[in-house]
């Protein structure tokens, strides 16, 4: 916990101790690493909820990957136990794998939610939920929770009480 002062340039730099540094830089990579699993499910349960199935070929275009990177990925899910297919019909969600997409929508809408409370435009707090929703630890959920005058992640929309 040690921090240590850099001058550089006009300014100076406080570093944090190595260990806190590598602990922050590794959550990150932590989140980066499950961002994309979460983004699937997320969107294989949409899919699934709006137009009954949830195609490898779709996936991909309303990812915008290509179909090689979502085969890729759809099979990862599977590995974790998130997704099944079946030949000729497309993609579904293990009972895990649609927890998960529960969690992460709800996170995603508590992320939106906040950033529309502060003033962030709609369109805006969509576009910048997707990279955030992932990098929030449940600390900060709650205290954003908090923030909007709800006790748990419930989609809600406005502004804090």
């Amino acid at each position: 916990m040690v921090e240590k002062t850099v001058r550089a340039s006009k300014e100076s730099i406080r570093l944090p101790s190595e260990a806190d540094q590598a602990e922050r830089f590794g959550k990150a990579r932590s989140a980066q690493a499950t961002a994309i699993l979460e983004d699937y499910v997320e969107l294989i349960d949409d899919l699934l909820k709006s137009e009954g199935e949830a195609r490898p070929t779709d996936i991909a275009r309303r990812l915008g990957v290509s179909h090689a990177t979502a085969i890729k990925s759809i099979a990862r899910l599977k590995r974790e136990g998130l997704a099944t297919s079946k030949l000729y019909r497309g993609v579904f969600l293990t009972p895990e794998g649609s927890a998960l997409a529960a969690k992460v929508r709800d996170r995603h809408r508590l992320v939106v939610d906040l950033l529309i409370a502060v003033g962030v435009p709609e369109h805006c707090a969509e576009l910048d939920a997707e990279g955030i929703e992932h990098h929030v630890s449940d600390a900060a959920l709650a205290a954003f929770a908090r923030f909007l005058g709800g006790s748990e992640m419930s989609g809600r929309r406005g502004k804090p009480d």
